[in-house]
């Protein structure tokens, strides 16, 4: 069943839209002490590079919120102050100039903190996440409510019914907990509560791949069923492995265009005529300098491969030790196997510079009729059913 994305209010980051119609932004946070001016600067440089629409900082001290102050105009993106306990630490984070605030009602308890801090943001005319976060919550609703997506969602309602006191409306919320299904279940019963546009993430994943594991499992489900409008995922890793991977999982789920390579491989069979896993690493780590937006296979064999993967901007399938280089499933070169990855680097540069068009006006004439003897000649000697199967389920039936 394919979802609709959920109506959301929009809220103004920055330069940076959320909710509305506005693209899934991607986040991160910086791990370096804001108060180090400097090396914050040069992180938050490295996430923007790496496709972060969106940078947080600490603001824990107040030589963070000075810091603050010298970072934020000289940042390329907007920055979000992390506020934990010290409410007047917001009011600070404010005064330097932040685009956004996120507040953790589980350590911000006092109403009228929550509500000064709110005045504050709403006469500045600037956002506020409220940061929900399942280890945190206020020890009242935990005991009433226990580790449930009720006490995510009741303690975010607790925390706008603040807000609604001072007129202020410029929100959006989160709901995270380290439990996958706690997570989605939580952002499931927020999105059918309110209207205010999503923050999507598990909170302490952990570190790589168990990480990525955890994050897509929860932030994919819910894009899936069209809720979500920002997404980070907290991985115990550089902050840059955060940005990339949001980045191609939006990629992924078609949510963005791609912006950098996207390699598809079989997994390899019987029929394989090269080591695929070898190639694919081969290719990966060549194109990958190249920086170019493209999606390219690299295939096992000849007889399946340009077929299977037809929708690929480029690819190449290996068979009788040379390599059929093809474009959208049309073959336009025969290469040796040895100069596969060499030749998918020199296509991959003339799509870019030429477009899939242009590339295909440059195919070899008679490549295709050259690929299709390879095709032939191993149908011949490998028969249709390479892997036997047709004889396994004859033994089957015989029993």
């Amino acid at each position: 069943m394919l979802f609709e994305r959920r109506v959301t209010r929009r809220v103004e980051v920055g330069s940076v839209s959320v909710g509305g119609s506005a693209p899934i932004s991607v986040q991160s946070m910086t791990t370096t002490k804001t108060a180090n001016v400097e090396a914050t600067l040069q992180q938050i440089y490295a996430l923007a590079g790496a496709g972060a629409d969106i940078v947080r900082c600490t603001c824990n001290d107040l030589d963070a919120a000075e810091g603050l102050a010298q970072i934020i105009p000289r940042s390329p993106v907007p920055i979000v102050a992390d506020i934990h306990f010290q409410y007047r630490l917001a009011l600070a984070a404010l005064d330097a100039g932040v685009a956004c605030l996120r507040l953790n009602p589980g350590n911000i308890r006092k109403p009228e903190h929550i509500r000064t801090v709110a005045m504050e943001a709403r006469d500045r005319g600037v956002p506020i996440r409220i940061g929900v976060n399942g280890g945190s919550l206020d020890p009242d609703i935990e005991e009433r409510y226990g580790m449930t997506p009720v006490a995510l969602v009741e303690s975010a309602k607790r925390e706008l019914g603040h807000f609604e006191a001072v007129d202020f409306d410029n929100v959006k919320i989160s709901v995270k907990a380290s439990d996958v299904r706690l997570m989605v279940e939580s952002y499931r019963l927020l999105a059918d509560t309110v209207d205010f546009p999503l923050h999507l993430g598990v909170t302490e994943a952990g570190p790589l791949p168990g990480g990525v594991l955890k994050g897509t499992a929860g932030i994919a489900t819910l894009l899936n069923e069209g809720i979500g409008d920002t997404i980070r995922f907290s991985l115990t890793a550089d902050p840059i492995e955060e940005v990339k991977v949001g980045k191609q999982l939006l990629e992924v789920l078609g949510l963005r265009e791609r912006s950098g390579l996207d390699l598809i491989a079989c997994p390899s069979c019987g029929r394989a005529e090269v080591d695929v896993i070898e190639v694919a690493a081969n290719a990966q780590e060549a194109l990958a300098k190249l920086d170019i937006p493209i999606q390219v296979a690299v295939m096992g064999c000849v007889v399946n491969g340009p077929g299977e993967a037809k929708g690929a901007d480029l690819g190449i399938a290996a068979g009788r030790q040379r390599g059929h280089l093809f474009v959208r499933g049309k073959v336009v070169k025969v290469v040796p196997e040895d100069k596969m990855v060499d030749s998918l680097v020199e296509w991959a540069e003339k799509i870019s510079e030429a477009g899939i068009e242009g590339a295909l006006a440059d195919a070899d004439l008679g490549a295709e009729a050259e690929a299709e003897a390879d095709r032939a000649a191993l149908l011949e000697s490998q028969g249709e059913d390479v892997n036997s199967t047709e004889k396994t389920v004859d033994i089957i039936r015989r029993r």
